[in-house]
């Protein structure tokens, strides 16, 4: 077991090939070019391999170093879950989380998490990154997040924390027929032209499906990759669409000039909204963080959100 390479030395080798650039994973880890290209020598003599190749375009791994580079950020991050283990009954959560969300919730969900987070877990860093969800589910597969916040149902070796329930609003252009009318039937809803988001979104899925439900058409020709895309596309009256409540409440005012929400007699259509981990995780962060979000969900958005239990 003697002459291991150092936690150290792989940390700056994730760094160095993440970021693809001495200069800057020098800057990330603090410390200066000589001493990284050092530590990188001493590992590479260490594993009796090469590990990089420097060109025009950077810091290129080799076939070893993307070996090496795995399986080092596998060794970092299960040190990093040891470390949030133990130190969670003494000073609450601490440390780094990576934090995915899907861009049809984090923006109109997390500021209020956050706050209430910081607050109570002064010395926990949470590195948020939005993506498409099928981008996150496929990154937390890789270990490139801790947690991920999505629509689920979500496929694959993973552990779900059901959050709440949200309702999908129907919106439309001002000039349409439905927008002076206190609400709609279902049945009015046939034969409408339906925008969606790109297949990359579990929310797409949903909407192909409430369209077949309804004997609406889904405008496959222009699939927005963003509600506000989709927000503007249907005040253009290119369709309307079925709108998440939380954006609906944050981006579209009652006096909104371009587009308008309509209330749809019977139940109401919801989707499922999860924090998803990879089902070997033995972090605690996730079910104190999905605590939280309910938390949230019930006091901030106790009229737009419907609770359940996880």
């Amino acid at each position: 077991m003697r002459d291991l390479p150092s936690l150290r030395q792989l940390e700056y080798f994730v760094a160095l090939v993440d970021t693809g650039s001495f200069k800057a994973a020098a800057e990330q880890c603090g410390i200066s070019q000589p001493s990284l290209s050092v530590q990188l020598a001493t590992l590479e003599k260490r594993l009796g391999q090469r590990l990089v190749e420097r060109g025009r375009a950077g810091v290129i791994p080799t076939l070893a170093g993307r070996e090496v580079h795995e399986r080092a950020r596998a060794i970092l991050d299960a040190t990093q879950t040891l470390v949030n283990r133990f130190d969670l009954p003494r000073s609450g959560l601490s440390g780094t989380i990576r934090f995915g969300a899907s861009g049809t919730l984090g923006p109109y969900l997390l500021p209020h998490v956050i706050a209430r987070l910081h607050a109570r877990h002064p010395d926990l860093q949470l590195f948020i990154r939005e993506a498409s969800p099928e981008s996150l589910t496929s990154g937390l597969a890789r270990g490139d997040y801790d947690m991920i916040l999505v629509q689920l149902p979500v496929r694959g070796d993973v552990r779900q924390f059901r959050l709440f329930r949200e309702p999908l609003q129907v919106v439309v252009a001002r000039d349409h027929p439905f927008a002076g009318r206190d609400r709609i039937r279902r049945e009015d809803l046939r034969d409408q032209t339906v925008l969606a988001l790109g297949p990359a979104f579990a929310l797409c899925q949903q909407v192909t499906d409430l369209c077949e439900t309804l004997g609406a058409r889904l405008r496959s020709d222009y699939e927005g990759n963003s509600l506000d895309a989709i927000r503007l596309m249907t005040g253009m009256g290119m369709g309307i669409a079925f709108m998440p409540a939380l954006y609906v409440r944050s981006e579209i005012g009652p006096e909104d000039r371009d587009v308008a929400v309509v209330p749809v007699e019977g139940p109401r259509i919801l989707r499922s909204v999860g924090l998803v981990i990879r089902n070997n995780s033995t972090d605690d962060a996730a079910p104190l963080i999905a605590g939280m979000i309910q938390g949230v969900a019930r006091e901030v958005f106790a009229g737009t959100l419907v609770h359940e239990a996880t």
